[in-house]
């Protein structure tokens, strides 16, 4: 740029005009060039910082998750782990203790994931909150509750609680691991064992009369699956679709 304006004022002399016309000249340069640069600082400065931050996204962006626990020797099932995030997705482990580690996922519908978290936010995301009734009881399967949200973690273990805010909330993680545990034995069955379906098909019956099934509508495709093939035993195909209507006449 130096170079091209002494070139300009010898060529133009060094008259008051000439020195003027000159200076009116770089100063246009100068601005273009900066309205050339100003769209790219000026879209990084509109955009979330979040666009920018790549892997070291701030820990308030990521997604709760709550993970229900329990641990119960000698009962079946040993282990229930169940994790759900604010969308409703989530993960169940459902074995025996000296079974491998073997979490799949599964999903819960925005409603019943809105009512987890909000009663995990009535017990503070379980940050300094004892729910242990701290009496000689039996044991009843070591319980923990967890929340996280980034680099914020809060956890409380238990045995037994009086709150009635935590049976509520333990109630529907115990009542998930039920209808995981029942539509897996139910397709199990229909693959492998026929003669086992209508046992099945009673189980179910019973949690649901009981209301132990937090969403039961999630079993009606494998319901009318049952009930319209034929190589099934009547009675566990009249089970199923009456089950079926009972449960779409009232959720």
């Amino acid at each position: 740029m130096r170079e091209f304006m002494i070139r300009c004022a010898q060529r133009h002399g060094t008259s008051a005009f000439a020195r003027t016309s000159l200076v009116l000249f770089a100063l246009a340069v100068f601005a273009a060039e900066a309205s050339a640069a100003l769209p790219a600082r000026a879209l990084r400065s509109t955009l979330p910082n979040s666009a920018f931050d790549g892997p070291g996204a701030p820990a308030e962006n990521a997604a709760a998750q709550i993970t229900f626990r329990k641990v119960f020797k000698t009962s079946y099932p040993e282990f229930v782990e169940i994790k759900i995030n604010q969308t409703g997705s989530g993960t169940y482990d459902i074995r025996q203790l000296d079974e491998d580690a073997n979490p799949q996922p599964f999903e819960v519908s925005a409603p019943l994931a809105q009512r987890i978290f909000a009663l995990a936010a009535k017990l503070n995301n379980f940050q300094n909150v004892d729910l242990e009734v701290h009496r000689r009881l039996a044991n009843l399967g070591a319980k923990t509750l967890l929340y996280e949200k980034g680099a914020e973690k809060h956890e409380t273990d238990f045995n037994y609680t009086l709150d009635d805010t935590a049976t509520q909330l333990v109630n529907l993680f115990e009542g998930l691991a039920r209808q995981t545990t029942d539509l897996s034995d139910l397709v199990r069955t229909m693959r492998y064992d026929h003669l086992g379906v209508n046992d099945v098909m009673q189980q179910i019956e019973r949690d649901y009369n009981n209301k132990l099934l937090p969403e039961p509508e999630r079993l009606l495709p494998t319901l009318d699956q049952l009930a319209a093939d034929e190589k099934f035993i009547d009675i566990a195909r009249t089970r199923a679709r009456n089950l079926a209507t009972r449960i779409r006449s009232t959720h």
